[in-house]
């Protein structure tokens, strides 16, 4: 089933949901860091071209943050697949982060 259109995919299989996030950081700061790599390497394992990253240091852009409501970093927004989420701190706990993307367990996305 096509998540934008609610319909099914061709030949009625499902296709992949594309992933957009958007990750606040602060510079070079030891959890930004922690966040960015952890990012990334799910991106790169889980969601091969099925992902857009944007990262936003809050030292060179306050305004996106403030705009987003964003008040503590590392916060990664995902924006797509719906509904949004928003992940506060250094993605650390990597199968945490797997299942509140869905790519983990029960209901997993392939």
């Amino acid at each position: 089933m096509n998540s934008k259109t609610g319909k099914p995919g061709k030949n009625g299989a499902e296709k992949k949901p594309f992933y957009r996030f958007q990750l606040f950081v602060a510079g070079n700061e030891p959890n930004s860091i922690k966040a960015r790599a952890v990012l990334a390497r799910l991106c790169g394992a889980r969601l091969k071209g099925r992902c857009e990253m944007r990262i936003v240091d809050v030292f060179e852009d306050y305004q996106a943050a403030i705009d987003h409501g964003v008040v503590v970093v590392p916060t990664l927004i995902v924006e797509e697949p719906p509904p949004a989420k928003t992940i506060v701190g250094s993605l650390s706990d990597e199968e945490k982060v797997l299942a509140l993307l869905g790519l983990l367990g029960k209901g997993a996305r392939p």
